[in-house]
């Protein structure tokens, strides 16, 4: 009898934890959902503007390769991107491989971004929106653990934002805010201006035009400042586009490359200004 009621109380504790774990889960959803809705209403549709080879006449030979290799002539913009992704991730230097699967929207017109990475164990939402970075980690969907925000973040951020631009591509052409620099035959340097704040990646395309690694300085704490890597391969095309499909994500520390997340494309939609 003992037995039988200890029993029932384990199985009434279970109960009630996986009722939270739902609930933290749905909660969790709607917070997404509303972010999600906020980041597409902030940004206008430009794909009413479209691609020609002309606008590559006075960018470096590189440069010209890519957008050769990567658009078609005439190609409207890309107003909007929402992108799916598995791969595999670490929470630090010491710390095992977990698997995690990712769901993206991003926009144009006005820079922004939210991610939401899944794992077993935590739900992770980094973002860019209304011209400000943040980063929100919740344990089991129901503990925030992390919630990060200020100016290292807003950096940091917008700079993952243009970096990932390798996944819609007509937001690398040239602007008023984004200029491309000649360093050699496989090399180019990327540079953003926006809301006070001064971006750059260090860019290497190969033969074919693809870009393969892009190196910029951001944020790893909000202290410190290290060389951040995206390393990109394996294009594919979705919607016309060539984009890369898998991402190798580094620290390049003193001590070594700290490889962080390994990420691949499994869906790409262009210009649905509304969740998967």
């Amino acid at each position: 009898m003992k037995s039988r009621k200890i029993m029932i109380i384990t199985f009434s504790i279970l109960g009630c934890m996986l009722l939270i774990f739902i609930i933290g889960r749905v909660n969790l959803s709607i917070q997404f959902r509303k972010q999600v809705k906020t980041l597409f209403a902030q940004s206008k549709s430009i794909s009413n503007r479209t691609y020609h080879e002309s606008q590559l006449e006075r960018l470096p030979e590189p440069v010209q390769r890519y957008f050769k290799y990567v658009l078609k002539d005439g190609q409207p913009y890309i107003s909007y991107a929402r992108i799916k992704h598995v791969g595999q991730f670490k929470t630090g230097i010491e710390k095992d491989w977990i698997d995690i699967k990712g769901e993206q929207y991003a926009t144009t017109e006005k820079p922004g971004f939210i991610w939401k990475g899944t794992t077993s164990l935590f739900v992770a939402r980094d973002m860019y929106i209304s011209d400000k970075g943040r980063l929100v980690v919740s344990l089991l969907s129901l503990f925030k653990v992390v919630n990060a925000q200020g100016e290292q973040y807003d950096q940091g951020e917008l700079l993952r934002w243009l970096g990932e631009s390798v996944l819609y591509p007509t937001n690398f052409l040239p602007g008023e805010s984004l200029q491309w620099l000649p360093i050699d035959t496989h090399h180019a340097k990327l540079t953003y201006q926006y809301q006070g704040l001064s971006l750059f990646f260090n860019i290497t395309f190969n033969v074919l035009g693809e870009i393969t690694e892009m190196e910029t300085e951001r944020y790893m704490d909000e202290q410190h400042m290290e060389t951040w890597v995206i390393k990109a391969s394996d294009y594919k095309e979705f919607n016309n586009v060539l984009i890369p499909t898998v991402f190798d994500v580094i620290w390049r520390l003193e001590k070594g490359d700290f490889s962080y997340a390994k990420f691949i494309i499994t869906e790409v939609e262009y210009n649905k200004a509304e969740k998967f």
